[in-house]
Parts: C-alpha cells; structure tokens; sequence
C-alpha cells in the first residue's frame, strides 16, 4: 500500500480475519463522530481502518478520503495534508484552518487519518476545530495512542488470536505464498512449526510478515528454531550486533507485546547483509514513495555504489522490510523508526540530509528545464507526488545551504503555485528571501514566484509590487527571460485589476524587444495572418496543428515567452478585438502543441472557447473548452478546470441545453469552493457567464434548473467532471 492523500489506498495484499473488530468499528463509524484505533506499531491499525473505511465509504455522499500522516517531520504540512486529502486546495489569503473548516461545514465525508501518533497534540486541535464546525464529519484516526480529543471514542485493536483461531496462521501463510507461489506448510512438521512462530510472535501481524519473509534462507522448522533461540536468550546490553531497539524491552517502559515486535526486526535486520543494514538506515530519510533512481542517488556512498544500492533494495523487499508496487517502493513507518536509529548510531543523520536535500534540488532543477516540453505532465505529477521531500529538503537548504534553497524555491515554486500549494510556495518563497543573498538570478527568481502566488491568491499590491521589482532588475541585467516573466506577472496583474489595453502594450514591446525568430511564421505575439485564419479565425475542428505549417524550422519557445503571448490573447479578448485575439489564440496553441507544452495550451484553448461564444460559434466554444478541461485535468489544475466548467456551461446553454447547462455550473460551483473563490476568473468572462444561465434557466424553468444545480453540486467533483466532458453527446 503506497503513500497517498485523498480517496482510499488500494490494498495490495490479503486481508485476514478481524471479523469481531470490523463490526465494532462499523457501529463506531455510525454512532461516533471520532474513533480512535489504538495499539502497538505492527499490530495492524492501518490495514484494519482501511477495510473499515471501505466497507462504510457508501455511506458518506461526499466521500471516505485518507490522508498517511507518517512521512510528517512536523506540524507545519499536517494542515496542508489534510486538506489535500479532502480536496482542498484553497487559492486565498485566509487562515488554512478557516479555509478547511469552511470546506468541511456543509460536506458529508470520512476522513481518516492514518499514523498521528508523533502529532497528537496538533491533531487533537484541529479534529476539534474540525468536529464542532463540521456537523457531517466523521473521523477515523489511527494511533498508538489515543489523541486526547473531546468525545474520541477509543478502540483498542490487539495482536491476531493464536489459540483456537487460525487467523494468524492464515496470514503466515498467505504471506509466504505471496513470495513464492509455490512455498506452502506441506512438508510434516510445517503447519505446526509455523503455529509455533506465530504463538512466540503473539499475533503480531508485522512481526509475522516479517517472519515469513525470512522463508527464503531458512525452511519453516529452522525459522521456529532461531525464532525461539531468539526469543528465549537474554540481551547482551553490549553487543551492539544485537537489535538496539532490545534494549528499550524494559517490562516498565514497553509492555510486552512492544518488545516482541522491537525483537522481531532486530532479528530481521541481523538477517539482512551489511550492505543490505546499511541501505534500510539510509533510505529513511526518504519521506514519500520513490523509484529505483532516488534511492541510488541519495543513498550511494561508501560501500553502497550505484550497483550495490539496487541490489539490497531487492533484498529489502524480498525480507518485506520495503514494500513494493510497480516501479514505486515504501517502507513501513515502524521499519523507518528502526532504520532510523541505526543511521544515528551510524552517525550519518547529517549526510543522509544533504545527500537527501542535493537529490531533490537536482528534480527541481530538472522539472524545472522541463517545463517547456513534451515531459511537463510528468514532471508536473512528480513534483506533487514528492511534495513532503521537496518541503524536507527546503528545510533543510534555509538551515545549511541558503544558496541552494534560493534556487529550489524558486525552481518549484511556479508548479506549487499550479497544483494549489499557494501557501507553501509563497511562504518558502518568503524565507527563502529573509535568509540571503541579496543578490542574484535565484532571489530574482524567488521574486517572481512570490509576485505570482501573490496574484493567484488574490492580492494585487504584492503581486503589482513584485511584477515592478522584477522589471527592474531584468531592464538593469539586460535578461530578456527576465523582462519576458516580469511581463507576465504584471500584465496578469493588469488584466485582472481591469486594464487590458496597458497589459496589451507592455507585452507586444516585450515580445518585439525579445523577438529571436518569429515564431510560427508571423508576429511573435500575433501567430498567423488573417488570411490563414478567415475572417473569424478557424472553426474549433480546424484549430489542431497544421502539418505543414508546424514542420517548419520555428524553434520551441520559452516558457517565459509562451506565457507573455499568453497575456496579449487574454488582452485582445478583453478588448473586443475577437479576430485578432483568436488568430494569437490559435497561434500559442500551435507553439505549445509543438513543444508539448499543457499548461498555456489550456489557457490558449480557454479563449478559443471564449471567443467562440462571443461570436456566436457555441458548438465550437464547447469542444475547445473539452479540450481545456482534458488538459487542465491531467494536469490536477482545480483553479483552471473551475475557469473551465464555467465557459463550457455557458457554451452548453447558449445551444438549449438548459438543464445540461446546470449540472455543468453546479460542477465548477463546486471546483470553485475548492479553491475557495466564488467563481473568480478573467472580468470579461462575467457578462458571458451571466447571459448563458438566463439563457439555460429559460429554457428549462428555474426549478428544473436548480435541481441540475444542486445535483452538480452535490456529485463527486471528479465524476461531474466526468460527465461534463462527455456531456457532448447528451445535446
């Protein structure tokens, strides 16, 4: 099972028994609001909440979402995670905990919160918050201890039965066959040898995994012998080979059953060769999944060569102490606390985090070139998917390496601005700035992003200030790229302050000061020439790539550069000059088809839509704005798929679709709260919007409307986004 937020995590393995606590935590999940599962690491909290949440999720109209608080170093991304796991991703100057709290007030939902035993006293906080602002929430957390919360109701989950049940031999043996088809308990002696280890493991399911997984060096009957040698010899407080986690198997500090486990991985780790030890510690200081090529680079070193880290990661997995799916790997946060450990006895905690900090430093660098071409959808999904490193590493650059943060915040922090992490991309932003240099491209840069996250969360005088700053410095460095990016951000800020015609003047002298080869055939800012493009600019079928025009010699353009073309489309739009505006419009998007550029393609297939429908083409103003929402969608943009759902309703009513037309509204209304803006987007866009939903409340009747409204509301946002973009063949 791999570290996710939001919905539930697929199980990957069987599950056993657990009958008599499923059926406690189903009447809990009905008459509590909060229920605490309490027990031991390894005893099988998570597994037995997922289970519990999936059997219940049906009963819950807004949802059962997870949110894996263990990769957590501290309380700074608890509230971040949960309202990732919720679906928030809020674009506004509030306090996150009233942006959450606003989300939740009218929503229906499970929410579980898995592993929050090192944040207790934070999470007890905010479920409080939570519970008496939400009067729908339920709330399922995992533990090893109980929060502390007002009215939590716990219940204690205990180790598999050992005596009279064969729930724990079950699992012994589901587990070694999902190793090796082929092992079994067939051999005489086998089935009672194995009851054997699982009665000296006391049901400990982890402890059995791990048990099992010591299968491939040792038959059944010599995995008992060394299991109960193990456990019958005293612990030598000065052999540091044995588990040093033993020596906390104090009966008056540990319960018994605590020591059981602590015993089982030391005596899975002296299984493990020392190159095989030695990666387990490193690889802990990895706080999400990762892929064979990050373990290499931030565990190589010493013995461990490239070679040898790929090696004993197969040999982890193989031993259980790493799970794997696919091409991603993650290890249990009880296994991660032992390795741990050893990489403080080891003393390389330090080296661990700068090897960590340059790996991820590297990918944003990476992501960063990347931007413009044909892997951004990929690396826009790593940088997500990696955010918990991404946040450990910048924390760990502003403590040792200010230079390095500079350039990691500046380099990440335009695709957290994408993905909704507007907070932490302007706070980062913000330290990054306070700690030094003064100068240079990466504080520049640092500049800019915290100018755009600014705008994105409505906040015009820092976004206007920071747009000047940046002019500034490009106009005295001479940088083109610079003056290109300065441009954006105050042109952006113009237009939405209502002044197209100074953001219009600004970018074409910057596109003509900058231009290198004009793209495309024609004006840098223009694209094609009318006669290419008819009185009206193309109908939506014929907008795609031009084989003969694209196969030219026009070099792929700049990100910088493909986003201040971006706000000349926007401008001209706004200004009424709709032929000009769609010839710009279909231009960009030709340019950035042909680099593999999603992000300002959406954007460019927006004002396709747009002007579209001011021109009375709603037919053609629907499909580019499918367009804009399949790219906006594979790019997890919940700002750009609620601009998105809005000009495709009013395509939708402006063809009579009425009742269409609502449940298509109600979608982005929802998308909308997401982001914690009530349907903000470009000023013209108002008017249009306006006139279609009188349009649509014509042709069906206001109630008939409303209940369309309601009932896009109220569906899962991903599913009425579903059926908005196939809502075409419903006309």
């Amino acid at each position: 099972m791999m570290t996710k937020v939001g919905f539930l995590p697929e199980e990957t393995s069987s599950f056993v028994g657990r009958r008599a606590e499923l059926a406690r935590l189903d009447t809990a999940l009905t008459t509590r609001r909060m229920t605490t599962l309490i027990g031991p690491g390894g005893v099988g909290k998570t597994r037995l909440a997922l289970r519990a949440a999936r059997a219940a999720a049906d009963r819950y109209p807004d949802g059962a979402w997870w949110a894996d608080l263990s990769p957590l170093y501290d309380d700074a991304l608890l509230l971040p995670t949960v309202s990732d796991a919720v679906g928030l991703a809020d674009h506004t100057l509030r306090m996150p905990v009233e942006a959450l709290c606003e989300w939740l007030s009218d929503k229906r939902l499970l929410l579980v919160l898995d592993s929050a035993e090192h944040l207790r006293a934070p999470c007890s906080h905010l479920l409080a918050e939570l519970i008496t602002t939400s009067p729908g929430l339920t709330v399922l957390v995992t533990s090893r201890q109980p929060l502390g919360t007002r009215g939590e109701h716990v219940v204690r989950i205990p180790p598999l039965p050992v005596d009279g049940a064969p729930d724990a031999l079950q699992l012994f043996e589901d587990r070694l066959r999902a190793s090796d088809p082929h092992a079994g308990l067939d051999a005489p002696g086998d089935r009672a040898a194995a009851a054997d280890i699982c009665r000296r493991l006391e049901g400990i399911p982890l402890a059995i995994e791990l048990a099992a997984a010591g299968i491939g060096r040792h038959t059944v009957a010599q995995l008992a012998t060394r299991i109960g040698t193990r456990f019958d010899a005293p612990v030598d407080a000065e052999d540091l080979t044995a588990s040093r986690l033993d020596l906390l198997a104090d009966d008056s500090l540990w319960p018994r059953r605590h020591r059981t486990l602590r015993t089982t991985i030391g005596w899975s780790h002296e299984l493990c060769t020392p190159l095989e030890r030695l990666l387990w510690a490193r690889l802990t200081v990895l706080r999400t999944d990762f892929d064979e090529a990050t373990a290499r680079e931030v565990c190589t070193g010493g013995p461990l060569t490239p070679d040898e880290v790929d090696r004993a990661l197969q040999g982890l997995v193989a031993q259980s102490v790493v799970q794997r799916d696919g091409t991603c790997y993650r290890m249990l946060d009880t296994l991660r606390e032992y390795g741990r450990m050893w990489l403080a006895e080891l003393g390389e905690e330090r080296a661990a985090a700068d090897r960590h900090a340059r790996c991820f430093l590297g990918l944003a660098r990476r992501a960063h070139d990347g931007w413009t071409g044909p892997d951004q959808i990929s690396w826009y999904h790593k940088v997500s998917d990696t955010h918990l490193d991404l946040c450990a590493a910048l924390d760990h650059l502003l403590a040792h390496d200010v230079t390095g943060a500079q350039e990691m915040a500046g380099r990440v922090g335009f695709f957290w601005a994408c993905c909704g992490h507007l907070s932490e991309a302007r706070g980062y932003a913000q330290r990054a700035l306070e700690s030094g240099p003064v100068e240079g491209p990466h504080r520049t840069r640092l500049q800019w992003v915290l100018g755009v996250a600014a705008l994105l969360q409505g906040d015009f005088a820092t976004a206007e200030k920071y747009g000047a700053l940046c002019t500034a410095i490009a106009l005295y460095d001479r940088d083109d790229e610079g003056m290109l990016g300065a441009t954006y951000l105050s042109g952006l800020t113009q237009l939405m302050n209502g002044e197209p015609a100074a953001a219009l003047e600004a970018a074409e002298r910057v596109l003509r000061m900058t231009e290198t080869a004009p793209p495309d055939g024609g004006s840098a800012a223009f694209g094609p020439t009318a006669s290419e493009s008819g009185a009206f600019g193309p109908t939506a079928s014929e907008s795609g790539a031009d084989p003969d025009f694209d196969s030219g010699f026009a070099p792929v353009e700049s990100a910088h550069r493909l986003r201040c073309r971006l706000i000349t489309v926007f401008a001209l739009t706004a200004l009424g000059r709709l032929t000009e505006s769609w010839r710009a419009a279909a231009g960009l998007r030709r340019s950035c088809e042909r680099g593999g550029e999603y992000w300002t393609r959406s954007y460019a297939d927006y004002q396709l839509a747009l002007i579209a429908l001011l021109q009375g083409r709603p037919a053609d103003s629907a499909e580019h704005a499918r367009a804009m929402l399949a790219g906006k969608h594979r790019l997890r943009d919940s700002f750009g798929i609620a601009l998105g759902l809005d000009i495709l309703a009013a395509a939708i009513a402006a063809q009579g679709a009425g009742t269409l037309a609502a449940r298509v509204y109600g979608t982005g209304h929802a998308y909308w709260r997401m982001v914690g803006h009530p349907q903000r987007g470009t000023p013209e866009l108002g008017a249009v919007r306006e006139t279609c939903e009188l349009q649509a409340r014509a042709a069906v009747g206001d109630e008939a409307y409303q209940r369309a409204f309601e009932r896009g509301q109220t569906d899962n946002a991903e599913v009425g986004l579903a059926a908005a973009l196939q809502s075409e063949h419903q006309l």
